[in-house]
């Protein structure tokens, strides 16, 4: 086989032509591959020759790849992929609808058992949408898989074609015909799915020829090499190197392989190859594989079947019969030689220990566990304690498994090298040629030796002298100590610690210790405090957590307020629609990053604390923006267009005494005196920004004015409903004026909703006036009068009162206090 003779000629370099020649031949029980008998330690050991090696075929793609000028590659057993991306198309609303279509292989497949979603394996199940195939289940977001393949008469997808965008991207052209692939079909969500899904697939690989069941080579069976619709699904890896060997073709057209003649693979050695492997160790097959083997981009032959060699501890045969494996399990002995068949004549070498580089006492390794999504995962290490006191050191190798994915037949491969490493007779001996029928490369033998005992050796190289003095074709050989023990399935105690994944994340599903209580707010600056909630809860443990969502309402009401409060904060203070002395419902939930689903919790109940100040309470600090902005509005809005109208009214009048025009109005002009008075009813229905507004008003409006002095009254009701308002106003204003100076009084009544929310409601009663009289009805006296910025009592009864500091205007009373005590002081 010409692929190794660049790993093993150092070792060959003492044989000569002869012996270069039978590397073409023959190999170690691994040939290097497996790595083990003479071949292990030493590749191990040689670190140039180690990091020669080339790197090998593997049962995981993990990384999506893209373009076009890739190696084409055909999944055997069952493997990992990423895929190849071949097209991506998004459509429908705000082109949320993604479809993607991934190549898993230039051959066909059996089938698609999982994909990995949410960092989990997942099943493809429910039922079947003749479009959008099976749906990934177990989860939230919503994907579909829909599997070709790779049959040569397969017709293209149909949700490809009709979803095209634009139309005829995909066309009922793109069949990929003999190509297996994926089509994945999403749907993104701002909640459940924010991104595309990155695909995973687990794939059970192409199907295989068996010679075994084909009736018309020897076999029993449909099975024909020259209809793959009879082959099927297999993880017998000689299967594959078989396959490999002949070649997987699509058509004509071979997309993997050597294309090796059937003439040169000797059935009755290939089966014995594959029913070893198929032989049953507990409830598994004795080795199986799984490979993605690849054509093109410098990828050699040697290494698609290399790793398959591995799995099955097998010895490679090339000789004059053809080309087969010798599958590592113990073998009967061809034929025993003793001391007298042994030419003394000829160059005799034999050792019954190893060479130090070729030792080891120390294994670990990896194989690629379908648990863990194919990465490579460790084995269970072996320290040989009794060879490690004998070789006075620790000589360690790790054998990465990449086409083994069972953790059993990796454990039972490990061993199978490990014990291997230990027979450690060897030599170069030159036997009679009575044997030359039977000294076959890669077979056993036994030498029932006087000195050293009967010992049993693998036949590494066989080369046959010339005709001379010495003798006639003697056979050269080279051989390596095995035994059945290597082989014996009883030592497999050491099963690797299957690694035990983690499970799912622990996310928090709510805050811990979310707590409400009623509060009453201290308003800055003001004595007056007003009814609020206080909602607390423990520190977030989930980093994954961003926010708290809080919703409350009045028990019983149906609309509610929802706050945010963001981490790290632990608190949230709110009084907005929060009254006194009410039961208030409570919920809340957390936002997360990335999103995941969550919920609202529950509701729950607080009760809110009863004022701490009287029903009504007015500070001419907090009104007086908001009273001075509105008679603005009146003088410079309502009032002027309204006394404008009266103007115009007076100046269509006739120009004489005592004539009155009457139609909603009346106006009346004698030299430079006018007098006038209009009554205005006005209702209107508009739209603005797609929403509707009412209006509803009545003004009724009176001036008089005689040169430069003049007089005015405005009595004005309005109503309003929509756009998210609903008020109702009534004003009255008086005025009177002389030349640029003037002065005004009136009132406003408001009741409304702010903002049109109905937990938000307003009512206030607004008086303007440099005195405010309130009286009895008599002649007596005044109870409130409110005049030069000083309220004045006739009498009182205050139930509680806070004072700060009053003086009487004569200065022989002085009361003083803090808020919790008075103190009153009398002058002299």
């Amino acid at each position: 086989m010409p692929f190794l003779i660049p790993i093993i000629a150092p070792l060959a370099s003492a044989v000569g032509l002869g012996g270069f020649a039978s590397w073409l031949g023959g190999s170690t029980i691994l040939a290097g591959l497996a790595r083990f008998g003479i071949g292990l330690a030493a590749k191990y050991a040689l670190g140039a020759i180690f990091g020669q090696q080339e790197p090998q075929a593997q049962a995981v793609q993990l990384d999506t790849v893209y373009g076009e000028d890739l190696a084409r590659t055909v999944g055997l057993g069952v493997y990992g992929t990423a895929g190849q991306k071949l097209y991506r198309n998004a459509f429908g609303s705000g082109n949320r609808s993604i479809q993607d279509v991934y190549k898993l292989s230039d051959f066909r497949i059996t089938g698609v058992t999982r994909v990995r979603a949410e960092g989990e394996w997942r099943s493809l199940g429910g039922v079947e949408d003749p479009v959008k195939g099976f749906r990934v289940q177990g989860i939230d977001g919503e994907i579909w898989v829909k599997v070709y393949l790779g049959a040569m008469d397969q017709v293209a997808d149909a949700g490809l074609i009709d979803k095209a965008n634009p139309p005829g991207r995909w066309s009922a052209d793109h069949r990929g015909a003999g190509i297996a692939y994926a089509v994945v079909t999403m749907q993104l969500d701002r909640e459940k799915m924010q991104q595309p899904w990155e695909a995973f697939f687990e794939v059970q690989g192409a199907p295989l020829y068996d010679w075994r069941k084909d009736s018309t080579v020897g076999g029993s069976g449909a099975h024909r090499w020259n209809d793959q619709d009879t082959w099927e699904f297999s993880e017998n890896p000689v299967l594959m190197v078989y396959g490999l060997e002949r070649g997987f073709f699509n058509g004509t057209e071979m997309m993997v392989g050597k294309g090796v003649p059937a003439g040169r693979l000797p059935l009755g050695d290939w089966t014995l190859a594959a029913n070893v492997c198929d032989e049953s160790i507990g409830l598994l097959k004795r080795y199986s594989a799984g490979v993605i083997a690849a054509a093109g981009s410098g990828v050699t032959h040697d290494q698609n079947i290399q790793p398959l060699f591995e799995a099955c501890a097998a010895t490679w045969i090339e000789d004059a019969s053809g080309e087969f494996p010798i599958v590592g399990a113990a073998q009967s002995t061809v034929f025993t030689f003793t001391d007298d068949d042994i030419m003394v004549d000829e160059t005799f070498r034999f050792s019954t220990k190893r060479t130090k580089s070729e030792l080891i006492n120390t294994l670990a390794g990896t194989f690629r566990d379908p648990d863990a999504f194919f990465e490579q995962t460790p084995f269970a290490v072996r320290i040989d304690e009794i060879a490690l006191a004998e070789d006075g050191e620790r000589l360690a190798v790790a054998i990465p498994y990449g086409a083994v994915n069972k953790a059993e037949v990796a454990d039972r491969l490990a061993d199978i090298a490990f014990k291997a490493s230990r027979f450690q007779g060897n030599g170069d001996i030159v036997i009679h040629p009575m044997y030359l029928a039977d000294a076959k490369v890669g077979r056993w033998c036994e030498w029932d030796s006087i000195e050293f005992g009967t010992l049993k050796f693998q036949i590494l190289e066989k080369t046959l002298g010339p005709l001379g003095d010495k003798g006639a074709r003697n056979i050269h050989l080279k051989l390596q100590e095995v035994g059945d023990e290597i082989f014996d399935g009883t030592d497999y105690t050491t099963v690797p610690p299957v690694p035990e994944l983690p499970g799912p994340p622990d996310y928090q599903t709510e805050a811990a210790n979310f707590l409400a209580f009623g509060v009453a707010q201290q308003v800055a600056g003001s004595a007056e405090k007003i009814p609020g909630l206080r909602f607390t809860w423990n520190a977030f443990t989930d980093i994954t957590v961003v926010s708290v969502d809080i919703e409350h309402r009045p028990q019983g009401q149906t609309d509610s307020i929802v706050k945010r409060a963001n981490v790290p904060d632990q608190v949230l203070i709110t009084s907005d629609g929060v009254l006194a002395a009410t039961t208030y419902e409570y919920r809340h939930r957390i936002i997360t990053r990335p999103v995941r689903t969550t919920f609202f919790t529950d509701w729950a109940t607080v009760d809110t604390p009863a004022a701490t100040v009287p029903a009504v309470s007015v500070g001419l600090g907090q009104v007086q923006e908001d009273i001075y902005d509105l008679f603005a509005t009146l003088v410079a809005d309502t009032r002027v267009a309204i006394i404008e109208r009266i103007n115009q009214l007076a100046a269509a009048a006739v120009d004489a005494a005592g004539r009155v025009a009457k139609d909603n109005s009346v106006a009346v002009r004698f030299r430079n005196a006018t007098a006038a008075a209009q009554q205005l009813l006005e209702a209107s229905i508009t739209e603005i920004d797609d929403e509707l507004v009412a209006l509803a008003a009545a003004t009724t409006a009176v001036e008089a004015s005689v040169g430069l002095i003049s007089a005015d009254g405005l009595f004005q009701l309005i109503a309003t409903a929509g756009s998210g308002d609903v008020t109702s106003r009534l004003i009255a204003q008086v005025r009177a004026t002389i030349g640029d100076v003037w002065v005004d009084a009136g009132y406003v009544m408001e009741a409304g909703f702010t903002g049109g929310n109905p937990l938000a409601p307003f009512s206030r009663f607004v008086i303007k006036a440099d005195q405010f009289v309130v009286s009895d009805g008599t002649n007596d006296g005044t109870p409130l009068v409110f005049a030069s910025g000083e309220l004045k009592l006739q009498v009182a009864r205050i139930g509680t009162a806070i004072v700060e500091e009053l003086q009487s205007a004569n200065g022989k009373l002085v009361i003083t206090g803090n808020g919790t005590e008075a103190k009153i002081e009398l002058f002299a």
